[in-house]
């Protein structure tokens, strides 16, 4: 699933939080993961790398703007989540920009600390029936739910900002590479997974080193050696499809 114009990921209607306007408002939080069910990458910040390095392979990308960017790849093809079953998600780790929806916060920039609280107003969670917790209560503040998910959202942001001068530092050390992965399937289905770079070792390995110095220091020697490990869970993914394709065969 692609991004809605000038929207981020799985975000269609985004307005910001409202007393006024939300205080009526109620928020099922019980409804899945379907929103996710067409992306076969999700970013994912820097703290998440050791955590996702267990479950998935973990890629980079270029956004619209050409910045580097970290993901967590979900599929093999496109509009493909092969974590997302119908039993829910399928594997321990759900990254957190999963987890943080419909909630999103607005910043004047990425280096700013003024944000502005927004929702998704399409998430099909939200209602005024008195379904699940209430967004606002009758005193004006924010419901149990609402804050942690305040709380979860600029912990979020600031890991953000670290994710970003670590995608920096790699881009300027020139370490990254488009990702040339040919996948032959057991159904004898071969395609290409395009679209997405990785941390070479023989780009690693020519670094200077007060370059390697710099990336220790600042903790990204590790992110990079974790990216490197993770990329074996592209095997883990060849064989949920392995499984998902017996699966159709059988029914």
């Amino acid at each position: 699933m692609e991004a809605t114009p000038g929207l981020p990921l799985f975000y269609r209607n985004v307005v910001a939080l409202s007393r006024e306007r939300h205080r009526g408002w109620y928020v099922d939080a019980d409804q899945g993961f379907r929103f996710a069910a067409d992306s076969n990458s999700v970013y994912i910040a820097a703290s998440e790398f050791a955590a996702v390095a267990r479950e998935y392979p973990i890629v980079f990308a270029r956004d619209n703007g050409g910045k580097v960017v970290p993901a967590a790849l979900l599929g093999l093809k496109p509009d493909q989540n092969l974590m997302l079953t119908e039993a829910g998600w399928v594997a321990n780790y759900i990254p957190a920009y999963v987890r943080r929806y419909p909630f999103i916060l607005a910043t004047p920039d990425k280096e700013s600390d003024q944000f502005t609280v927004c929702i998704d107003e399409s998430f099909s969670g939200f209602n005024t029936a008195k379904e699940g917790e209430q967004l606002i209560t009758d005193d004006g503040e924010h419901g149990e739910l609402l804050a942690n998910s305040v709380k979860f959202l600029q912990e979020f942001h600031k890991h953000t900002l670290i994710t970003q001068a670590f995608c920096e530092a790699i881009d300027k050390a020139d370490l990254l590479d488009s990702m040339q992965a040919e996948i032959a399937l057991n159904s004898g289905e071969k395609f290409s997974l395009t679209g997405f770079h990785c941390v070479t070792r023989e780009k690693l390995k020519k670094l200077e080193g007060d370059q390697l110095k710099g990336l220790f220091d600042n903790g990204f020697l590790e992110l990079v050696y974790l990216h490197l490990h993770s990329l074996s869970n592209l095997d883990r993914l060849m064989n949920r499809i392995g499984s998902e394709e017996e699966a159709q065969t059988q029914s």
